[in-house]
């Protein structure tokens, strides 16, 4: 008999980690998944993590944080530690889906790069244009804009229409685009050797 695994996921990964799960045929996995707009204020996330691992405690042999750690200055690992559960390596989803070797050469390359994935790609207007306010005021795009130089579109999905949408988005943001396809590769392995240590009896 298998162990019982629960992966508590971002918003914004859900639908790519449920994917990998079913890909997978991983029926003794569990997912569950934390509002996506906790992206926008980080602060909020380790809190609401920790309650839903004190939910789930008990209910599950092992439990993976499909998060990175997003902005949270090490509040993830303290709650990851003290619930016994790992997470995403890397500081947030875009460096994940880039690589960790390749985003810090996608950063040293030009640090003003405003980073999309299919979730944002997606989600463009309720995740970024409103919150920026640019919906409102489209004129202040160079003003919170301004030292921004492209968009990198980091594609999970090979989808001509995302690809179209991400090319929108960059000019909405008045910036050069990049396509970077990335699969969902990177993160189907931290999700696999999860799965993988699992006891069976």
């Amino acid at each position: 008999m298998s162990e019982r695994l629960l992966v508590v996921a971002c918003g914004a990964l859900a639908a790519e980690v449920a994917g990998v799960v079913r890909a997978n045929g991983w029926e003794h996995v569990e997912v569950r998944h934390l509002p996506a707009e906790l992206h926008a204020t980080p602060r909020r996330i380790a809190p609401a993590l920790d309650q839903a691992l004190a939910e789930a405690k008990g209910d599950h042999d092992r439990v993976f944080v499909a998060y990175a750690d997003c902005g949270t200055t090490g509040a993830i690992d303290e709650v990851c530690e003290r619930r016994g559960a790992e997470r995403l390596p890397g500081a947030h989803c875009f460096a994940m889906y880039a690589g960790l070797a390749e985003w810090d050469a996608l950063q040293e390359e030009e640090p003003g790069t405003f980073y999309l994935t299919d979730f944002f790609v997606r989600n463009f207007d309720a995740f970024v244009a409103r919150p920026l306010g640019l919906d409102r005021r489209p004129d202040l795009i160079g003003d919170i804009l301004g030292n921004y130089r492209r968009v990198v579109y980091l594609a999970q999905a090979d989808d001509a229409a995302l690809r179209e949408r991400a090319e929108e988005c960059a000019a909405v943001l008045g910036l050069a685009f990049e396509h970077r396809p990335t699969g969902c590769g990177p993160l189907a392995r931290p999700l696999t050797r999860f799965v993988q240590l699992a006891r069976v009896a």
